[in-house]
């Protein structure tokens, strides 16, 4: 019965491979809303030189099936508007409706409902998601520093730093220190996001570069805390000078932000004045998703903000935080990046979250989930939201502040330092610099032994690994 039944299909297909029946998707979308009598939008780009194969059985009776039938075997998808009015989008991999991460996170519940099943799935993850990224046996050498003069600001000072994390391969970044300290300081990396200011095409308008991350680093440094700020691979700064946009979108990207943020703490945990008992890590966006990354795998991070990225159903859209299939490990149910941040349970984590981009539902449905996780280890205090509802996708002030409070807070900082008179946090002294300013190599010459271009790196992490 079953090769009838395949052999049937086989002849079905043979005879429906006439491409007398197919259309082009345009036509499709015009016969849909004449015959169901609805309105489509969507952007002409997403539907041109598109063809439905087969189309006029894809048709049904009802108008939710058809654009199912239609837009699902071109990869893309429906979403309605109002009654009569859909909107037709591409299918991005990396987004799932608000429902299914609601549901994603009550089957996690109900799979790993205790501290010790927790555990086992925490470590399996860790292990997982350290094997997908390339990193497990990749030897650490001499990170040989280089570095610049020391700027000196009211309160605080600027040392641009380059690392090599692998022989050729650097890091760039600026330290921030506060001008006056005694003894050890906490530390914290602030990796960025894909957040341009402009349109200019200057790095004055990219990255960490940015203004938002300047008086970030710079008012955690007048507040005591020594801050990392560093590129992106492959995006904007020092970084593009050996790597690309390309390479930035293909796996490596998610490997090699990974390793730049160990490698760095590696560089901090040697400093005589690092206290690596108080260590954080903090970005938005495409940087928010290497926080959680880097604080689900290094226990030496004791405190984490991720800031607009965070969700059950949004797994970033770039290569770099989703090019890998880290959430899909071996054994057990997928994963998702709400249960990536219950990884750094139960260290002190503050979710920023706004009611303008996905993070919107993070009251109701990922921080009472990972409220949950803490739980199980009696923390529950030490997660927090704050939640924007009228706010969009940066890193603007109200986040910054919130950053402010919660690290004075959670690390026991007198920051008075930091604010005016009246106790409000106070920006005003801090000083945003070029990002010729901000960069190990303004000339755009890396020392002679660089290496550059995807090939030349995928070879050197073959070699490199023990």
């Amino acid at each position: 019965m079953l090769l009838m039944i395949i052999f049937s299909g086989i002849a079905n297909a043979q005879w429906l491979s006439s491409d007398i029946y197919d259309q082009p998707l345009k036509e499709v979308l015009d016969q849909i809303e004449e015959r169901y009598n609805v309105q489509l939008i969507y952007e002409e780009r997403h539907v041109v030189d598109r063809i439905v194969l087969r189309a006029p059985w894809r048709l049904f009776i009802e108008v939710e099936p058809t654009l199912d039938n239609v837009l699902r075997p071109l990869d893309m998808r429906w979403s309605k508007v109002r009654d009569g009015v859909y909107e037709i989008k591409r299918w991005d991999y990396f987004r799932k409706p608000f429902e299914e991460g609601e549901k994603h996170v009550k089957a996690l519940l109900e799979a790993y409902p205790d501290l010790a099943s927790w555990e086992i799935r925490k470590a399996e993850l860790r292990a997982h998601m350290m094997e997908e990224k390339g990193l497990v046996g990749l030897k650490k050498g001499s990170l040989n520093p280089i570095v610049s003069p020391v700027r000196r600001f009211d309160g605080y000072t600027v040392q641009n730093i380059a690392l090599e994390i692998l022989p050729g391969v650097w890091v760039s970044g600026s330290l921030y220190k506060p001008t006056r300290y005694r003894g050890r300081i906490p530390v914290f990396l602030s990796p960025h996001g894909h957040f341009s200011a402009g349109s200019s095409g200057s790095d004055d308008d990219h990255g960490r570069y940015r203004p938002d991350q300047q008086y970030r680093c710079a008012m955690l440094a007048r507040m005591g805390v020594a801050v990392f700020s560093y590129d992106k691979f492959g995006n904007w700064g020092d970084s593009r000078l050996a790597f690309n946009a390309q390479v930035h979108r293909s796996d490596l990207g998610l490997s090699m932000q990974t390793w730049q943020s160990i490698r760095i703490l590696d560089y901090l945990s040697e400093q005589p004045w690092a206290d690596m008992t108080r260590v954080g890590v903090t970005g938005a966006s495409g940087g928010g998703s290497q926080v959680m990354f880097i604080a689900a795998l290094d226990d030496r991070i004791t405190l984490s903000v991720p800031v607009v990225m965070m969700a059950s159903h949004f797994f970033g859209g770039c290569p770099c935080e989703s090019g890998l299939p880290i959430h899909f490990p071996k054994n057990g149910l997928p994963s998702n990046n709400a249960e990536i941040a219950a990884m750094a349970a139960p260290m002190p984590q503050l979710l920023i979250s706004v009611g303008g981009d996905w993070t919107r539902t993070t009251p109701e449905i990922e921080y009472p989930y990972i409220k949950q996780i803490y739980g199980y280890f009696g923390k529950a205090d030490n997660l927090e939201n704050v939640h924007l509802t009228n706010e969009g996708h940066d890193y603007g002030i109200s986040k910054r502040v919130a950053l402010y409070d919660f690290v004075a807070r959670r690390f026991g900082l007198n920051a008075t330092s930091a604010q005016n008179r009246d106790g409000v946090w106070d920006e005003s002294k801090v000083t945003i610099e070029t990002a010729d300013a901000l960069k190990v190599f303004p000339d755009g010459q890396l020392p002679a032994h660089a290496i550059r271009g995807e090939q030349a790196l995928r070879e050197l992490l073959e070699k490199h690994r023990e």
